[in-house]
């Protein structure tokens, strides 16, 4: 294949994946599941045509936590924080967390009962099975109310950032100890502290950086902090979330000497810009990700009738559990938010980081791909209904 047939494909699924998001806007189908469908068309094509690719199962993880890093930050720049937010935030994290660890006790359970493996081995399984994509969940949402839209951007992010925590803490402590809790606080501690840090030094080099070429700079040294801190096992998607906040925020924080150093002239057009680059990047790496996991996607999984019926049984647990706990916590009007809870990027990006030892054969790509279907199809009618509802 010719450089000019490889630039003229990769050019194409970006118009495509334009239009997707535009019948995306009319029809609520979130676009990524076009791209899966996609995906997995194209493969059929070059299987019936004999064409020979390389193996993209080894740039998958990669972009996809380009993607999902660029959507938390994307969807975090558009968050203002006040006073008044505080018992939502802590609510929606509470939610998240509840919702997050009863969901995985819950598949873990289910998987061990019918595999007849060890817990702690089916919790790891379940983990990716249990989280929200905000990859998926934040772009679906820019038709709600803008109290339902940061309600979702929070929930998914939380949900993003705790999965990461509970799956890193459960691959390293096989057998759970007081020591494993306490190495835990101390590393919750450290990329905290680290990401205020983080946060401060980017925001006094946006404003100090006087050359043409700076957003993509601001983005690289992020991308390349949070890479730093999964090196040493830290969520440090933390930190993304934290520097979207910190940066839209910032004009709040009255101290003297924060509003001299690092409170420039030009903060809000740079935040425009900023948001408008990462949107598009977003975007971009979203595309490419979804189409070639379509692509690498083993669909003739789907004919095995007991991974059906595993995926049928987990969707019908993850909205039970969501409805108790968005019931029994959020009392106000809890529609369509209880059913917002797409599976995707997150999912995936865990499950290929899953170690080979701790893998279960009854949780593989057939399975993800159920979820992930059968989770953006609930997603997608609720949402068309609530604004019908609206109307």
């Amino acid at each position: 294949m010719s450089s000019y047939s490889i630039l003229i494909i990769l050019s194409g699924l970006v118009v495509l994946s334009y239009l997707f998001d535009l019948f995306a806007s009319k029809t609520r189908v979130p676009s990524v599941l076009l791209l899966l469908f996609l995906g997995i068309g194209l493969r059929y094509l070059t299987d019936y045509f004999n064409i020979r690719l390389f193996d993209f199962n080894k740039i998958l993880p990669t972009l996809g936590s380009l993607g999902l890093i660029l959507i938390v930050f994307e969807g975090a720049l558009e968050l203002k924080y006040s006073n008044e937010k505080n018992k939502f935030i802590i609510n929606t994290l509470l939610i998240a967390f509840l919702i997050l660890i009863t969901t995985t006790i819950v598949i873990a359970l289910l998987l061990s009962y019918q595999t007849g493996n060890a817990f702690m081995r089916c919790f790891v399984n379940a983990i990716p099975l249990s989280i929200i994509s905000s990859a998926i969940a934040i772009p679906s949402v820019s038709g709600l109310s803008k109290r339902k839209k940061e309600f979702v951007i929070y929930e998914s992010s939380f949900s993003d950032i705790l999965g990461i925590v509970f799956f890193n803490f459960a691959i390293e402590n096989q057998t759970i100890s007081i020591t494993s809790f306490v190495n835990l606080a101390k590393d919750t501690i450290l990329v905290i502290v680290f990401s205020a840090a983080a946060c401060l030094v980017l925001l006094y080099l946006m404003g100090k950086i006087r050359h043409h070429i700076k957003f993509f700079l601001i983005i690289s040294i992020l991308i390349m902090l949070y890479a730093l801190g999964q090196q040493y096992q830290l969520s440090s998607l933390i930190l993304i979330l934290a520097f979207g906040l910190f940066l839209n925020n910032a004009n709040q924080i009255h101290l003297p000497w924060f509003q001299r150093y690092f409170i420039y002239h030009h903060l809000s057009r740079d935040l425009n810009q900023l948001l408008q680059l990462s949107a598009e990047s977003a975007f971009l790496l979203r595309t490419f990700f979804f189409v070639i996991f379509g692509f690498t996607m083993r669909i003739n999984e789907l004919q095995n009738l007991e991974i059906v019926e595993y995926g049928l049984i987990i969707l019908c647990l993850i909205y039970l559990i969501r409805i108790f706990f968005m019931k029994m916590i959020n009392k106000t009007d809890i529609l369509p938010e209880t059913f917002i809870s797409p599976r995707g990027l997150i999912s995936i990006l865990l499950f290929f980081h899953l170690p080979t030892t701790l893998r279960l054969t009854e949780v593989g790509t057939g399975l993800l791909f159920m979820l992930i279907i059968g989770t953006s199809i609930v997603m997608t009618t609720a949402i068309f209904l609530s604004s019908k509802k609206e109307v």
